[in-house]
């Protein structure tokens, strides 16, 4: 078999590569254009199993020749990350809603079956905590770039669920909660790494807002071997679900754990979060998932604990360091 993963050059997608295949005998098509992935990502691999394209998903053409000889597609090339959603909120929206169309037609053609990577952005700001696939979604107003990344990505659920009841493509969509994990970057806003390598340097950890926002961070581990098993089940097929941690942390206490566990000297700062994303920012207190759903299809769910992802990272940016000395 041949699987095509998009965006498979990004953090959970070249994650997500590797285990296709150690868990796999099949080959792998990557397609993306490194807007936010690197080749680096996948540097490490020496197998002639992988073909890597360089291409846009907003290519319909493009889309079109990568399919054509995939059994199965990964679809996780997506624009990314808070900072970039609010610096390029157009190419944001076009790379998200053009991206996923194009991938889903291609893919409707000979029914290959879908995995679409969704996000816990589409709740909202939604209090209704812990969050269920069918609640309802609260977002802010169009006037806030923010909320045009959660709009898009319950459009992706909404076309890929559309195609699924008139087109009978299979396709199963997972919301992500907090993705973490080794190569990931803080270039875009995330937290974890961006702390990591703050206190690392002996720099000290900037916290946006007062720190008291709570979010479950879960190992790309955990996330790609579940979204392996999701597209092969035929039971999630047409379902949309929640993937993540049910460990909630507050930013502050993030913070501190990292300071622990790297044994740096650093402090804790806290920033507006206006003087980073401008006056109209506005950030969830609060990001929870009920995972009953996923643990009732799969009989699992994430598990790995928040001192596993950081000493995984601090391993990762501890060994790096040491190479390049």
């Amino acid at each position: 078999m041949t699987i095509l993963v998009t965006g498979g050059s990004g953090f959970i997608g070249s994650h997500l590569v590797d285990h296709l295949l150690s868990e796999t005998n099949d080959d792998v098509v990557v397609f993306d254009d490194l807007s936010t992935g690197t080749a680096d990502n996948l540097a490490h691999l020496d197998t002639d199993r992988v073909d890597i394209r360089d291409g846009d998903v907003r290519d319909a053409d493009a889309v079109v020749d990568a399919v054509a000889d995939a059994d199965a597609i990964y679809h996780l090339a997506a624009a990314v990350g808070v900072k970039n959603i609010v610096e390029k909120p157009l190419t944001s929206l076009q790379t998200n809603l053009q991206g996923t169309e194009n991938v889903l037609e291609a893919a409707a053609e000979d029914r290959t079956p879908v995995f679409l990577a969704s996000s816990s952005e589409v709740y909202g700001k939604s209090e209704d905590f812990p969050f269920s696939e069918d609640d309802d979604r609260v977002l802010g107003p169009t006037s806030t770039p923010r909320w045009s990344y959660a709009a898009a990505k319950a459009t992706d659920e909404f076309l890929a669920l559309a195609y699924h009841d008139e087109r009978d493509l299979p396709v199963a969509v997972a919301r992500f909660f907090n993705v973490v994990g080794p190569r990931q970057t803080g270039q875009y806003g995330m937290v974890v790494p961006t702390f990591v390598e703050q206190a690392l340097a002996g720099e000290d950890l900037t916290v946006y807002g007062d720190g008291t926002q709570t979010r479950c961070f879960t190992h790309v581990s955990d996330a790609v071997e579940i979204t392996h098993e999701l597209l092969d089940a035929e039971v999630a097929h047409g379902e949309v679900f929640n993937v993540g941690s049910t460990e909630p942390t507050s930013i502050n206490d993030l913070a501190e754990r990292v300071i622990e566990v790297t044994g740096t000297d650093s402090e804790i700062t806290h920033v507006p979060f206006e003087e980073v994303y401008g006056k109209d920012f506005e950030e969830p207190d609060h990001r929870r998932a009920d995972v009953s759903k996923l643990r009732k299809t799969l009989g699992r769910v994430p598990e790995s604990n928040l001192d596993r992802i950081l000493h995984d990272i601090i391993d990762e940016r501890t060994n790096e360091a040491v190479v390049s000395e």
